[in-house]
């Protein structure tokens, strides 16, 4: 029997701990002699990260309890494990030395603290291929590729450590010439890398030469065909898209206004993978959506594979004709499958978070495309209130959040997310929006926000919102936005130059400009050259840009949820706007999160989080959650 309640009082069957049991997800695929591997997140065991793999049919974990499988390359991480002959080798994330754990034995440490590693390669003849971070002068960060021998006490010796940042070391097939990316500053990889080619010889490199990229062209993912030939992805055309050199010289595979990558925020993504045949198996996504590609690279031709998910991510050629991914759906939480790409058969290998969600109380993901200041086109995902138990009174409109995502260069997903569900679930609207700047449209888009952070952003998070209160399916009055980290500042710069928003969640977000260009890290110290200006020759704009900077603008209660431990979005941040909205007299709350760094690992941290967020909701809006949630302090709101 469906019952008839106001918006806000319905009750879900996605608790925040049942989202956060549910937020285990799989990733960075691997596949050796012929064997699965990939990582699992651990939320109840402090957010700690395991690798897997399977044996008889069965997951089994390998890493033993007190290890953390995460290496802070870049302090996103990504690739923090390689399978090689002399065993697993893994980052720990509590020291970020590697370890070397071998068939039934424990793990041992075997280089020494001050180092950080990623991205790693079994090298020809043992050892491997790196990224290494070295941290041993923390004033002066050195990134750089080096050759390991595995062996206890080897830091690595430098291959190349010629620019700023490197990426991705891949080596021929026959072991004789190494391939990878490099970009400096003030590019980040998604504006400017190179690729390279170098020959592996006993005292090195020799005959380094770049073979793609340059200004203005973002190379990421090189690999090697099994004849020799190197393959990549480059967005020279304006789209992210295969190419080869197969013929002698660089040229595209399959030319299409598709994207075959996104940003390299973590390292080791993996957007495609190629057969023992030469066939390529791509993630393509267009303007109607993601499809997997079976690609003959000599004909130029591509034949889509029907498969249930909206997404894929980290694949891997498990075989001639099979390959593995990670499938993100639209209905139910993501898995590790194995595709056969000859009749597009799949089998899910493991689903760590099965979410027993009934398929009605699932809201879809629905694109919607708006108009934007300057004549500009933005692009969101809409999902409405659903619920089989409840339905809202005639002629009353639900609540909206809209969700500004991080990066600022990040996308939209229509994957299926619990933490969207929660609040579909609880009768909210939700537009998750692609702002320029986002990626998945091409190069132009991803380049709006060149010098227009917290103005290009701003814009379009308003124009969602009014597009939906103008059509009549949210409550103008009752309009929230929240977002994390660069979404963070989104939030903070809309409250401030708009009235459009009756309420804020502001997540490990940027208050000051300045602040940050002074204390973030290495990988992102040059970012704001480009999303606002160099500094400190543009400290007007700085200035201008930074929402500490226009605390008259702010009348929307803000709610701020911190990690005391970021090392990105310092904790400072955070202080500031709350110390200034506090002495404004301006509705604000905070919940600062010891152990917790650029966002939230832990289950009682997560659950916390999402709890305190609704309870903010419900204070602000009027009505009260139908879960029993421990309050949070909000200072200046009126009774």
């Amino acid at each position: 029997m469906v019952e008839t309640r106001p918006y806000g009082s319905w009750a879900s069957p996605i608790t925040a701990a049942s989202m956060a049991e549910g937020m285990i997800g799989v990733g960075d695929v691997r596949v050796a002699d012929g064997k699965l591997y990939w990582l699992e997140n651990r939320p109840s065991e402090g957010g700690r990260m395991v690798v897997m793999t399977r044996e008889g049919g069965e997951a089994r974990q390998l890493t033993p309890d007190g290890f953390n499988v995460r290496t802070r390359v870049h302090e996103y991480g990504g690739a923090p494990y390689a399978m090689t002959p002399q065993g697993l080798f893994f980052s720990h994330f509590r020291d970020q030395r590697l370890y070397r754990q071998r068939a039934g034995g424990p793990p041992d440490a075997v280089t020494p603290e001050g180092y950080r590693y990623a991205d790693a390669v079994a090298a020809p003849g043992g050892g491997l291929f790196a990224v290494r971070e070295d941290h041993t002068d923390p004033a002066h960060v050195r990134n750089s590729i080096v050759r390991l021998s595995g062996e206890v006490g080897d830091a690595g010796a430098p291959l190349f450590e010629g620019s700023d940042f490197a990426a991705y070391p891949r080596v021929s097939p026959g072991g004789t010439r190494l391939a990878w990316i490099a970009w400096d500053f003030p590019a980040m990889p998604w504006d400017a890398t190179r690729l390279y080619v170098g020959e592996l010889t006993a005292a090195g490199l020799a005959d380094v030469r770049v073979v793609a990229g340059g200004r203005a062209i973002s190379v990421l993912e090189p690999q090697w065909t099994p004849t020799g030939a190197l393959t990549w992805i480059s967005d020279e055309s304006g789209f992210w898209n295969l190419y080869d050199d197969r013929d002698g010289a660089p040229r595209p595979i399959l030319p299409r206004r598709a994207e075959f990558a996104g940003p390299l925020w973590g390292l080791g993504q993996a957007n495609y993978a190629i057969l023992e045949d030469g066939r390529i198996i791509a993630a393509a996504r267009e303007t109607g959506g993601e499809t997997l590609l079976v690609i003959d690279p000599v004909a130029g031709a591509a034949r889509p594979l029907d498969l249930p998910f909206v997404s894929f991510s980290s694949i891997q050629g498990l075989d001639a004709g099979r390959v593995a991914a990670v499938g993100h759906a639209a209905s139910e939480t993501s898995a590790l499958i194995v595709v056969d790409v000859a009749t597009g058969a799949h089998e899910v290998v493991r689903r760590p978070s099965a979410a027993a969600i009934p398929v009605e109380l699932v809201s879809r993901a629905e694109p919607i495309s708006f108009p934007s200041a300057g004549g500009r086109t933005a692009h969101a995902l809409f999902y409405p209130p659903t619920s089989p138990a409840f339905r809202a009174p005639p002629g009353e409109k639900p609540p909206l959040i809209v969700q500004a995502h991080g990066g600022p260069t990040a996308q939209a997903s229509a994957a299926f997310s619990l933490s969207v569900q929660y609040w579909t679930s609880r009768c909210f609207a939700l537009v998750d929006v692609d702002y320029g700047g986002s990626s998945g449209y091409g190069r132009a888009y991803r380049t709006l926000l060149d010098g227009q952070w917290g103005v290009v952003d701003v814009e379009d998070v308003i124009a969602a919102a009014r597009h939906l209160a103008d059509a009549g399916r949210v409550d103008p009055r009752r309009i929230a936005i929240h977002g994390g980290s660069a979404g963070g500042f989104t939030v903070l710069a809309a409250l401030s130059q708009s009235d459009v928003f009756t309420a804020g969640g502001d997540f490990y977000g940027v208050a000051d400009l300045e602040a940050l260009a002074r204390d973030t890290h290495k990988f992102e110290s040059r970012y704001l050259d480009g999303l606002v200006g160099p500094w400190p020759a543009e400290k007007a704009l700085y200035d201008a840009r930074s929402p500490i900077n226009h605390l008259d603008g702010f009348s929307a209660p803000l709610l701020i949820l911190q990690g005391a431990e970021d090392p990105i979005v310092p904790p400072n941040q955070a202080h500031m706007i709350r110390d200034a909205l506090r002495r404004k007299g301006a509705p604000v709350a905070m919940i600062e999160f010891p152990g917790e760094g650029h966002g939230f690992r832990k289950a009682e941290n997560m659950i916390r989080a999402k709890e305190a967020e609704l309870y903010f909701y419900g204070r602000v809006f009027g009505f009260t959650p139908a879960d029993e949630i421990a309050p949070v302090e909000i200072d200046n709101l009126p009774a």
